[in-house]
């Protein structure tokens, strides 16, 4: 561990940092000054275990893990860096010597703008927990200057905006001018006395910039690589002076388009192509790199299965296995078959949807323009795995003039992993299930976990500070010792600390968020959150029509004995996804009307607050009574947004749908509000011609929500903007929104009686709290470890 430093020590370089690094007198420095100056304070302190580790990889000359992945959604890493270090009681003194405000400094660090959501949060945790288990491992992802997108309401409706995170610069990360590789596109491919030689059309730079990922105690760090493109021709001056201003940074413009926005609408062929290459981009550059690192090292490429264990997160990398192919063939001289092999025995591949339309798909002209050496070697991969395994033609990676990249994914991997029970034995029997009956022993499963340093110690200090005094320190390294938490669940006085801690966030959230938002939120009442990506089969529409619903009663009776409920929405859609973006606009107009209706504001809040992101999630998790996890049964993969609400004592409301079935399975049915269809279940309800139809008209509060939104009560009168959502809701409804709107209003209302046992609901959230261990981010890793990378700990 870093050895521990005084809080004078600590102030000395922070200030040395302001005079020396940023230029400015303590007088006169901003928020933003003093923040850069802590950060940089801390960086210093990571750099060492840094470097240690890299050295005693090196020494050692350990296997490696590289995680290729589209997204690192890392959120703000100041406070995060502190606990792991151990300087966070330090670190307050220091902020109270020099008077500054420990919180207001931490809000002041933009969350970098890495990723999306759980498919992201999911890698930043990995790293995390990589670092914490002294685990040698690479992250490698691409440095979007805006990232996804900063969203805005404007008359309840989404907007997007660029994101400005890297504005005042990213005082975590370190360039690395030396480490940069050329990525080709287009162009043609020639043979040349039998050697393919494939000459690019278009050429740019990755250069890397690598940000520390410091592990509990500080032992131990890893390094999360990140490329931006760069020019690989220089600036053309004689274009320049000719007047020719914009043609003369062409090469420029074209390298800085890869790494500015994570996701580019694809629904152009621009787009398309836009997509296409990032993913190659940042695939060929961390395949070049690895391959660099592993020949410094070794001079025998055979060894690469014994050093190298690469995994893909989803299909965003799969063109991994082309391009290591092309590296080796081309590059090194080996044969297809050998080069196959080599490929195969690195690559692993993470399966994390089981929606068709979610496994991507490359025409074969826009792959054969783009990558023209790339297609030909898919092709190759295709024939030598019909050859060898004899596969039918419907599971061909090329096939309908499409290149499959599920099927590429799959067939160059040598292991593939679903990320949650259910998901593993879907995947086994739906989208791969060909594929599994020809490679049987290929799929296996690592259950999602979430890191507890962030999403426990670092996001909820009240109950941390319960739990440390409860049990002690230790569960932060080792989450299954939560379970001496049981016995606690009988005690009275543990379970008035629970809730004290547990309305403490709330207060906090009411006073803060939620008030700048101008909605009035009693604490205590049931703070019931759905935060997640906006998705159909998310089915935030469900939520939405059960507050319509429920409004409606209320109004109805208004002295009534109804339980106080604040609903909380979070997450942002696809700018082209109109419909996700039509169901946002909905819960904005349903939340003006209920929230000013002064018979029902006591009873019935919604807020939706815009942008939200990871540090939003550390603010509304630990405030949250109630977990909303009502994914169409089948539909989502594993979640991990569940395990962060069950571990911070809130209950779950869910179907038995990714991970909800492990998390019902450790905290007790008793402890879940159970509804829905099963995944089994839910085949037949769509093949059954106008279920939609039929569940509308056998349940009242249904349809008479939705005839509120047809007659225009939440959109001043004009039912317009929610004609085609209505259309779909009562002919089409593919979620089944309207199958499980009964069920889900009868659960919720559980929900309401439960809540008014506080006592009873106390002891339900400190069951949830101290079954939750098996969903630690470790714990995953280590099943990683075990079954698929086959790396080791090292000691630093």
């Amino acid at each position: 561990m870093t050895p521990l430093l005084s809080a004078q020590t600590l102030q000395d370089r922070i200030l040395h940092h302001l005079t020396y690094t940023q230029g400015h007198d303590p007088e006169c420095a901003s928020r933003s000054d003093w923040r850069r100056s802590v950060s940089l304070t801390i960086r210093d302190l990571i750099v060492e275990p840094w470097l240690s580790a890299d050295r005693a990889a090196r020494a050692q000359r350990a296997k490696r893990v590289y995680y290729l992945s589209m997204e690192f959604l890392i959120g703000r890493i100041l406070g995060d860096a502190i606990i792991n270090l151990g300087l966070d009681e330090a670190m307050d003194r220091a902020f109270d010597q020099l008077g500054l405000d420990k919180r207001e400094i931490l809000d002041d660090e933009p969350d970098a703008a890495l990723g999306n959501g759980g498919l992201g949060r999911l890698a930043a945790c990995f790293m995390e927990s990589l670092a914490s288990l002294n685990l040698p491992a690479f992250g490698y992802g691409i440095r979007y200057e805006h990232g996804l997108f900063r969203q805005s309401f404007e008359a309840g409706q989404q907007v997007e905006q660029a994101e400005d995170w890297l504005e005042q610069g990213n005082p975590w990360e370190i360039r690395r001018a030396d480490d940069s590789y050329l990525i080709g596109f287009k162009g043609h491919v020639r043979d040349i006395d039998g050697h393919m030689v494939w000459h690019p059309e278009e050429q740019v730079v990755a250069r890397a910039y690598d940000m520390p990922v410091i592990g509990w105690n500080g032992a131990w760090a890893n390094t999360l690589r990140l490329w931006a493109g760069h020019a690989a021709t220089p600036f053309d001056l004689h274009r320049f002076n000719a007047g020719e201003h914009v043609a003369a940074a062409e090469s420029e413009i074209l390298a800085r388009t890869l790494s500015r926005v994570l996701y580019p609408d694809d629904s152009s062929e621009a787009g398309k192509e836009l997509r296409l290459k990032q993913e190659f981009f940042l695939t060929s550059a961390a395949l070049q790199d690895i391959l660099h690192r592993f020949l410094a090292e070794y001079d025998d490429l055979d060894l690469l299965p014994q050093k190298v264990a690469i995994q893909l997160n989803d299909t965003h990398p799969a063109i991994a296995g082309p391009e290591l192919i092309r590296l080796l063939m081309d590059d090194h001289g080996l044969a297809f078959d050998h080069a196959c092999d080599l490929a195969r025995g690195v690559l692993n591949y993470t399966n994390h949807t089981l929606l068709p339309e979610a496994l991507e798909r490359w025409s074969t002209w826009l792959m054969g323009r783009v990558l023209p050496r790339h297609m030909q070697i898919i092709q190759m991969i295709d024939e030598d795995h019909r050859n060898t395994s004899g596969r039918p033609d419907h599971i061909a990676i090329v096939r309908d003039d499409q290149v499959h990249m599920g099927e590429l994914a799959f067939v160059m991997a040598g292991r593939v992993n679903g990320v949650s029970a259910l998901h593993t034995d879907l995947v086994k029997s739906t989208v791969f299930g060909d594929l599994h009956r020809l490679h049987p022993d290929r799929i296996l499963n690592q259950t999602n976990g979430v890191t507890p340093r962030r999403w426990l110690r670092l996001a909820n200090p009240a109950l941390s500070g319960l739990l440390d005094d409860s049990i002690g320190p230790h569960w932060t390294a080792d989450l299954n010792r939560l379970n001496a938490l049981e016995p606690m669940a009988a005690d009275a006085a543990f379970l008035d600390r629970l809730r004290a801690a547990k309305r403490a966030n709330k207060v906090r959230l009411s006073d803060g968020m939620l008030r700048e938002l101008g909605v009035v939120a009693d604490p205590d009442a049931i703070f019931d959150v759905q935060v997640k990506r906006i998705h159909e089969y998310k089915r935030q529409l469900l939520n939405i029509l059960e507050a319509i619903a429920l409004w409606r009663r209320i109004h109805d009776d208004p002295n009534g004995d109804w339980t106080p409920r604040v609903k909380i929405f979070g997450g942002k859609a696809a700018p082209g996804y109109w419909l996700a973006k039509t169901i946002i606009h909905l819960i904005n107009d349903v939340a003006a009307t209920i929230n000013n209706d002064p018979a029902t504001s006591k009873f019935l809040q919604i807020a939706y607050p815009a942008n939200y992101n990871v540090s939003m999630a550390e603010r509304l998790i630990p405030a949250a009574d109630l977990s909303e996890q009502i994914s169409t049964a089948g539909k989502e993969a594993s979640g991990t947004g569940n395990m962060k609400f069950t571990m911070n004592g809130a209950l779950t409301i869910g179907t038995l749908d990714g991970a909800n079935v492990e998390i019902r399975e450790h905290v007790g049915a008793e402890n879940f509000f159970l509804f829905g269809l099963r995944a089994d279940e839910v085949g037949a309800v769509m093949a059954t011609p106008g279920h939609a139809r039929a569940a509308i008209e056998a349940n009242d509060d249904l349809r008479n929500a939705l005839q509120m939104i047809a007659e225009g009560r939440f959109s001043g009168g004009r039912p317009d903007p929610y004609f085609a959502l209505l259309d779909r809701s009562w002919n089409d409804d593919p979620f089944l929104v309207a199958s499980d709107f009964g069920d889900y209003f009868d659960s919720q209302r559980q929900v309401d009686r439960a809540f008014r046992d506080h006592r009873q609901w106390d002891r339900m959230a400190a069951l949830n709290i101290a079954r939750s261990g098996y969903f630690s981010s470790d714990r995953t890793i280590r099943g990683y470890v075990d079954d698929i990378w086959r790396i080791k700990a090292i000691a630093p």
